[in-house]
């Protein structure tokens, strides 16, 4: 799919099937759409305290819990966020019922994958309707001009490696805009008229990952009904920007370090060897060179991968640019909420500055939308921003007077918080998925 054509927008899925969850979820993010899942109401209300989605999934049956007064709390807390229930009843009574709480339509199990697309499309597109024309503020790179020096110099050597063919490796924290460094360096470069085409790597594993990058031949494995050219083929003559690629699978790499090489693969299931004119992006908040020393990533690919390397600085060191940042997406949501917010009061201004920023500039995004939407006046205040509401505290930084205890919960807390699922935020912290439930029970997050 050409990377203009794809779907955009931010989606909540919650089921109690984890495979479920890795079929739509995998489904939607093919399509372009941005996308997070909860098997429980802890973790949906967790996310929706920390992103902003424009349509939920939602299972009326949770281990127990009743859909509908779920949903009730949910469109307390997100007003604007468009609910597709998910039932296994049919009955007329349950539909206006689903209805009458506050969804926009509903879908019967099972459902397949198809019905579930076409569902996301329709409310998207009935968001869009709804909403003002998309604002000129939304432009490649516009969240990377910036008043920091070393900010300034990175962007400017991005622009003279734009107009190259060297692959570029795009380093720095989750939330830092190294996907939207990846999409400027596509328009700046001599590629831009064709496709960037985009593969998120922790959400395949290493068979769906092959298929989804070369294609497969009908019949090479069961489901496999037609011929399927993969993102290479898609992305010929234009841009391939493999997004974290700390996680691309370490039995693939070889085949990855190949085509890198001499721009041939084959797809699954065929012996036919095709070639592809492409350039490579990738990025990731991962060592590589770590994981490259301890066998986890092959170092030959690393620096195949690496022929010029930027990394983008964490917002909390360029916290010159936070103003500018937070009124750019201000005017953004206000505009496309049509909500009376036109500023920010002196004492918000200070809590923005103020702040650690773990997430970086998304998580400044998600507040600033929040806020946008919360705010009822013309300015918006300290309350509107819900700091409050985090569970991690301003002074908890490495060398403030704090303990290690509160020191360990406040990262803890704020991995949790940029991070999209529970086995992520225990790989990043290098401990184990029961050891990062018990830390979650034991400081009560």
């Amino acid at each position: 799919m050409d990377q203009a054509a794809q779907a955009t927008g931010r989606i909540l899925l919650v089921d109690t099937e984890e495979a479920t969850l890795r079929t739509v979820r995998h489904c939607l993010e093919r399509e372009g759409y941005q996308v997070a899942t909860a098997n429980n109401s802890t973790q949906v209300f967790s996310l929706l305290k920390r992103q902003v989605f424009d349509l939920c999934f939602l299972d009326l049956l949770l281990d127990g819990e009743c859909g509908y007064t779920l949903l009730a709390q949910m469109h307390a807390l997100t007003p604007w966020m468009r609910v597709v229930i998910l039932t296994a009843d049919s009955t007329v009574d349950n539909a206006v019922e689903a209805i009458q709480s506050g969804a926009v339509d509903y879908l019967v199990k099972p459902c397949n994958v198809d019905m579930v697309r076409q569902s996301a499309a329709a409310q998207m597109a009935a968001r869009r309707k709804a909403a003002p024309l998309e604002s000129p503020l939304q432009q490649p790179g516009k969240n990377l001009y910036s008043q920091n020096p070393a900010m300034v110099a990175m962007v400017e050597t991005a622009r003279r490696v734009a107009a190259t063919d060297a692959n570029v490796l795009i380093l720095g924290e989750s939330g830092t805009g190294k996907g939207e460094l990846a999409r400027l360096i596509h328009h700046w470069s001599k590629r831009a008229a064709n496709s960037l085409v985009t593969i998120n790597c922790p959400s395949l594993n290493t068979e769906l990952m092959e298929s989804e990058l070369f294609g497969h031949s009908r019949g090479a494995f069961t489901g496999a009904c037609t011929n399927t050219f993969g993102r290479v083929s898609q992305a010929d003559g234009g841009t391939l920007f493999l997004d974290e690629i700390g996680d691309f699978p370490l039995s693939l790499q070889p085949k990855l370090l190949r085509f890198i090489q001499d721009k041939e693969y084959e797809r699954v299931g065929d012996p036919l060897t095709y070639r592809a004119n492409v350039r490579i992006l990738s990025a990731t908040n991962l060592d590589l060179a770590r994981m490259a020393d301890s066998g986890r990533f092959r170092e030959d690919l690393l620096y195949r991968l690496n022929v010029i390397t930027l990394s983008l600085p964490p917002l909390r060191e360029r916290a010159e640019d936070i103003g500018a940042l937070a009124d750019g997406f201000l005017a953004r949501f206000a505009g496309e909420y049509n909500c009376p917010a036109l500023g920010f009061s002196e004492e918000a201004r200070s809590a923005l500055l103020a702040y650690p920023w773990p997430g970086n500039i998304r998580e400044l995004s998600n507040v600033i939308e929040r806020a946008s939407i919360i705010c009822t006046d013309e300015m918006v205040e300290p309350r509107h921003l819900g700091f409050s509401e985090q569970p991690y505290s301003n002074a908890a930084r490495v060398g403030s007077d704090i303990s290690l205890e509160e020191l360990e919960k406040a990262h803890i807390s704020a991995i949790l918080a940029t991070t999209s699922t529970l086995d992520k935020a225990a790989r990043i912290l290098s401990i184990d998925a029961s050891t990062l439930y018990r830390k979650r029970k034991q400081f009560g997050l």
